[in-house]
């Protein structure tokens, strides 16, 4: 099960992946970081945003203007079920275009699926989509490699970079690092990357 089915397996279990996602928000802290540096009107984008539960939710409460995006149909209509306030938009975060920039982009448990390859396009993604000032929060593994994980039940491709290598991508796209917890204690083992785009970034 490689990174291309990712999208049919998450349609797939949508419903089940929804019933049994962690509502505690253990991400909260991370959450309000990111919130925190976003500049107003503080519009985020979540990218491969699921069912938007507990994630969008919170950041709507946090009066955020949420735009969930989302390849996988069937979690593109449990979110604008979930989170009725918030714009959901079903496409490949790999090649998005929404013609249009945002104060925050977050791809929380997303951008990990992905090979390689494609997370290392994902930072011209990221950048067509920033504001100067913007934050952009994502996850991924604490080093290089692939790992086989699980998700309501079904086993889902991970990948990830070396920590260095995303440094060197978020500068080369207009980033500042500004904090890097690889398998945080206080967010249930999530390796977190949190950066800013600079203002005289293009």
């Amino acid at each position: 099960m490689g990174p291309e089915h990712i999208l049919s397996t998450y349609d797939r279990v949508a419903a089940d992946f929804d019933k049994q996602r962690g509502k505690s928000l253990f991400e909260r802290a991370w959450l309000d970081r990111m919130l925190a540096i976003a500049p107003p009107p503080r519009r985020v984008l979540d990218l491969g945003c699921g069912s938007g539960r507990p994630i969008a939710s919170y950041l709507m409460d946090r009066r955020a203007q949420v735009t969930g995006v989302d390849g996988a149909a069937a979690m593109v209509a449990l979110f604008t079920q979930n989170v009725p306030g918030a714009e959901a938009i079903q496409d490949d975060m790999r090649t998005l275009a929404l013609g249009r920039r945002f104060d925050a982009v977050l791809a929380w448990n997303s951008f990990f699926h992905l090979c390689a390859e494609d997370q290392r396009g994902m930072f011209a993604v990221f950048a067509a989509h920033t504001t100067p000032g913007a934050a952009l929060m994502f996850t991924a593994g604490h080093k290089e490699g692939e790992v086989m994980g699980h998700a309501a039940g079904q086993p889902v491709f991970h990948a990830s970079l070396d920590p260095e290598e995303y440094r060197a991508l978020l500068d080369a796209h207009g980033f500042e690092e500004l904090r890097y917890v690889p398998e945080d204690p206080d967010c249930n083992g999530h390796t977190v990357w949190l950066a800013r785009r600079r203002n005289d970034a293009g």
